[in-house]
């Protein structure tokens, strides 16, 4: 393997199909049309290239000597350290939510072996068709999974397919149910997880001490299975308002129909017939979002099927219904051995770097034991830096092994981390790249509907004040919300303001300034969020403004956050004259 394939399988395009421009000589005229000439090899880059080869390593020792044994607060967060593998360190395994997936990861491995071997030799014999079996292995999943409590995920998800079906001819008040039962069901599963079946009636006591599964907390996953839920039915409803108004869509057949489409005629709707004559499979992934199913497609059976598919189950990737109902019948063309081979090696390389950081880097077990007590600024801004890291990694990790195996099963999900999370300069393309499945989830079914773009901040109002329900009910988590579209609003008047001013020489220096004051208030926002709390925080920003260590910090920080801002454009740049321009 060469240089050029070492590169190559390290792409953004060889990581999610999605943006691979292909060999359509337009597309990429188009993207490339705009990018500016190269500046890799120019002397102002060359400078960037040593302040890197110098800071860089000052950024790790830095963590290491507040994280680890050198640390005088390491007596305070050692009891949370566990043994660990490599070399006899002991490793931070303090995180509850990785602990679970790295503990259970060899089980994980055997399962995606066990479900693709099965499926293709089932499939392969009985000549079932994929949903039919992601149907009854999924159920068997779920109470595996779930034991008992999977009646209580059971009972959400069939409540919100009545809604849809019982209430499908007044579309907007089927679509408001949906969306107030599915908020509603977030805050019920808070409060009522565990609640006992025998409180419900006497003759249900026995169930409260019935296998409860290998993973109790149902709740704790059930909020992916309210993204499938609340995907299916707006895809139903959107399908059920073409039908009834007999409208023919893009990709059906030539002859519209007289009347509603209630019935399956002999032909399939679901085929894409070109010019030609000749069958075509929908790669571009907005087409498969309203991929011609028919109306009785929109079944229970391909309902609890999507609901319970294994492979994305437990955290996703989401894709939509449609996509996943039109994949299950066509394979796309990403779906080959080379690709999902250089898949799961990024997948292993991404586990062996965060097993690394786990025995090195101590950044989370810091934080939850609250130990920087005479650590400097810059050693605080490191253990919040590293323990971001260790929060991406920890997201992408997952996401990619059931990517991973979904892929391997056929069916090709958005990849949800297109971004290293150092990798970012803007608050609206870090949320595009940062969970992109969600990302595209939301605004699908939030965003657009709401008035998209012609009403930016409400939308992103509701946007950002659904995410932070839906990843906890904490008041925290909603104040963080309501921060980050704070925090977009500068940006947004900024590109107003510089739209027409990208091709002037200084345009790359003054944006660079924006950049780096996205870069603090989403750090600011982040560190508030998911890991230094209110204390930390707090104790970073007195740290940096009012001690002299914390200036001369500031002062160098932002002169490194200015070049590697000034990398990250060209970058993209790079990225643009290959054809790809992915907006984050």
């Amino acid at each position: 393997m060469g240089l050029k394939d070492i590169t190559s399988s390290l792409s953004l395009k060889s990581l999610d199909s999605r943006l691979d421009p292909g060999t359509d000589p337009k597309r990429i005229q188009k993207v490339s049309k705009g990018a500016t000439k190269p500046r890799w090899n120019t002397m102002e880059f060359k400078f960037y290239y040593l302040m890197f080869a110098i800071v860089v390593p000052l950024m790790i020792n830095a963590a290491l000597s507040a994280t680890n044994e050198r640390s005088p607060n390491f007596p305070r967060f050692e009891p949370l350290l566990s043994k660990g593998w490599i070399r006899g360190r002991k490793v931070d395994n303090s995180d509850s939510q990785y602990r679970f997936f790295r503990d259970n990861l060899p089980l994980l491995v055997g399962l995606v072996l066990l479900h693709s071997s099965l499926k293709k030799a089932v499939v392969g014999i009985t000549k079932c068709q994929k949903a039919t079996f992601d149907l009854v292995f999924g159920l068997i999943f779920l109470f595996a999974a779930h034991g008992i409590n999977a009646i209580r995920v059971l009972t959400h998800v069939l409540i919100s397919f009545a809604i849809a079906k019982c209430f499908r001819k007044r579309t907007k008040l089927a679509v408001l149910l949906t969306w107030v039962y599915g908020i509603s069901t977030l805050f019920i599963n808070n409060s009522y997880w565990n609640y006992p079946f025998g409180n419900i009636m006497s003759a249900l006591s026995p169930l409260d001490t019935s296998f409860k599964g290998i993973i109790e907390r149902w709740d704790v996953f059930y909020n992916f299975t309210l993204l499938r839920t609340l995907s299916f039915n707006m895809d139903f409803l959107e399908k059920w308002e073409e039908v009834k108004a007999g409208k023919k869509t893009v990709f059906a057949s030539p002859a519209p129909p007289s009347k509603p489409e209630l019935k399956r005629s002999t032909s399939s709707t679901l085929e894409t017939i070109c010019e030609n004559g000749k069958k075509a499979v929908l790669l571009e992934e907005r087409a498969r979002l309203s991929a011609p199913h028919h109306i009785q497609d929109y079944s229970l059976s391909h309902y609890i099927a999507y609901i319970t598919y294994t492979p994305l189950f437990i955290a996703g990737p989401i894709i939509t219904f449609n996509d996943y109902l039109y994949q299950s019948q066509q394979t796309l063309p990403s779906i080959n051995r080379r690709a999902i081979i250089v898949y799961a090696l990024r997948f292993v390389f991404c586990v062996l770097t965060m097993e690394a950081v786990l025995h090195y880097i101590y950044a989370v077990a810091v934080s939850k034991a609250k130990a920087w007590d005479g650590d400097t600024p810059f050693q605080i801004s490191m253990i919040g830096l590293f323990n971001l890291n260790i929060v991406w990694l920890k997201l992408l990790i997952p996401w990619r092994l059931f990517r991973l195996w979904a892929l391997i099963d056929g069916i090709d999900p958005p990849e949800n981390m297109l971004r290293c999370m150092n990798n970012n300069f803007s608050a609206l393309a870090f949320w595009r790249a940062w969970h992109r499945s969600f990302n595209k989830w939301v605004v699908r079914y939030i965003y657009v509907p709401l008035g998209g773009s012609s009403h930016r901040i409400l939308s992103s109002l509701a946007v950002f004040s659904f995410v932070a329900i839906w990843h906890d009910i904490e008041l925290k988590l909603l104040l963080w919300g309501w921060l980050i579209v704070l925090f977009l609003l500068p940006e947004i008047f900024a590109q107003q303001v510089f739209s027409g001013h990208h091709k002037k020489w200084w345009y790359r220096f003054v944006r660079s300034f924006g950049a780096i004051l996205n870069i603090w208030m989403m750090m600011i926002a982040n560190l508030f969020g998911f890991c230094l709390g209110y204390d930390g925080t707090v104790h970073l920003i007195k740290g940096i403004f009012f001690t002299w260590s914390g200036i001369k910090f500031l002062i160098g920080a932002n002169l490194a956050l200015f070049i590697a801002t000034q990398v990250m454009f060209e970058q993209r740049e790079h990225e643009k004259r290959k054809g790809v321009n992915v907006k984050c």
